[in-house]
């Protein structure tokens, strides 16, 4: 019998045609989630990449770039409808409120107050949420697709290694203090950093929960931690720290092995902060003054300026429309900000609304990997928000939220293995 245990621990019985063959790692071929999910997953994640202003091996225009990234999230939509005829899908708050995030970029995009730009935003981003929506009905195996967003981040972590190997100081550039960024896909150091941390921390918690073995969590988690590193992303490392906290105490109280690290991080956590207290120092420091850690590199003085500019109450209410997540110029680089400045109250309103959601619903889910794993998730974009503009539009954070959504909704029905064999240990 194909039990929901064997497909968890990756084990095949008898006649099973969909789980993991014996010895087949965690996060190889994913067998449960059809591949035109996994396809469509994959043309979002090549959305939401962006097109940065960045030197890369072999020079690509950007308004090539930009067709691309644009041109896949409508391929994606199109192949969802193709899979979907019959458009069945899961009854979501998550996907509500951000149809309604959608809804309230409207007002202020119609009236072109940032160019048409707006206007090719607010498509682009209904395609991706008319693409989340038409593929929730095959949610039901969450943990399935947690493996294949795994597979496929570690593939563009893999384009960044390369192009680290190939062309080293085009990768880490003296011009951004020598950060690791793509080079054969323009990547920034944040998104270096925001992808690897993702990465090792959902690792970090499968491994935990005995869901995957350790030469496959040595690949996907140590490594991405190592370009972490590289890429000097504090936002990203705090996030990874706060999320894997939360995450791990959720574990703690039904996975021994979830225990014995709360134990050790507690003992020796203040060893390692004395003996890598001045590389920590350094490293969070990035070669910055008192006063550009003050205001959050130059963060805060944009805040100020957005929040004392002059505007209507349908601005007030709806916000100027979608745009690049700039205010005069500058980067607002605040998840907040970015959507009072695009989406008004409503806007900010509604990204509260369904954070509090995810929280709400993961607090109310008995312990399971795949709460730890959206627990994870919801924290490290809260984490993120204070200096990213990621939660008003189509970005990598909101598929995190997304793939956390899906595993609450089947969170209830996914047990945690190490309940039952609290000493089993995957080889």
């Amino acid at each position: 019998m194909n039990t929901p245990r064997a497909r968890l621990l990756g084990t095949r019985q008898q006649g099973d045609s969909t789980s993991l063959a014996p010895g087949e790692p965690f996060l190889g071929q994913p067998r449960s989630t059809p591949r035109f999910v996994a396809v469509i997953w994959a043309l979002l994640i090549v959305d939401t990449l962006g097109t940065q202003p960045i030197q890369t091996i072999v020079a690509i225009p950007r308004p090539l770039m930009q067709m691309v990234t644009i041109g896949t999230v409508g391929v994606a939509f199109l192949l969802a409808i193709m899979v979907n005829r019959r458009l069945q899908i899961r009854p979501s708050a998550y996907l509500l409120f951000l149809t309604l995030l959608l809804v309230a970029s409207l007002p202020g995009s119609v009236t072109l107050e940032s160019g048409l730009g707006s206007i090719v935003r607010c498509v682009r981003f209904g395609l991706f949420i008319g693409t989340l929506w038409l593929i929730s009905r095959w949610w039901d195996d969450a943990m399935s697709l947690l493996r294949t967003h795994i597979r496929l981040v570690g593939a563009v972590l893999a384009s960044v290694v390369a192009g680290l190997v190939v062309a080293p100081g085009l990768a880490m550039p003296a011009t951004d203090s020598g950060r690791l960024v793509g080079v054969l896909w323009p990547l920034t150091a944040p998104q270096v950093g925001q992808y690897s941390a993702t990465i090792a921390g959902l690792t970090f918690l499968l491994w935990l929960a005995h869901l995957v073995p350790g030469r496959s969590a040595l690949l996907f988690a140590l490594a991405p931690f190592g370009l972490l590193v590289l890429s000097h992303t504090r936002t990203a490392m705090i996030g990874l720290v706060a999320g894997l906290a939360v995450a791990v105490l959720s574990m703690a109280f039904t996975n021994t092995r979830a225990r014995r690290t709360v134990g050790v991080t507690i003992l020796g956590g203040g060893v390692l902060a004395v003996v890598l207290g001045p590389f920590i120092q350094v490293w969070l420091l990035r070669g910055q003054d008192q006063e550009n850690l003050s205001t959050f590199t130059g963060r805060a003085k944009v805040w100020d300026s957005l929040l004392s500019a002059p505007r209507t109450w349908l601005e007030q209410a709806f916000g100027s429309g979608l745009s690049n997540k700039s205010f005069n110029g500058l980067p607002i680089d605040n998840s907040w900000f970015a959507a009072y400045q695009e989406q008004g109250l409503m806007g900010v309103t509604l990204i509260a609304l369904f954070l509090a959601v995810l929280v709400g619903v993961a607090v109310a889910r008995p312990p399971s990997p795949a709460r730890a794993c959206a627990v994870f998730l919801v924290v490290y974009a809260i984490a993120a928000s204070y200096t990213e503009a990621s939660l008003s539009d189509a970005s990598p954070i909101l598929l995190n939220l997304t793939l956390a959504a899906a595993l609450l909704s089947a969170g209830n029905r996914v047990a945690d293995p190490a309940l039952n064999h609290p000493q089993r240990t995957m080889r």
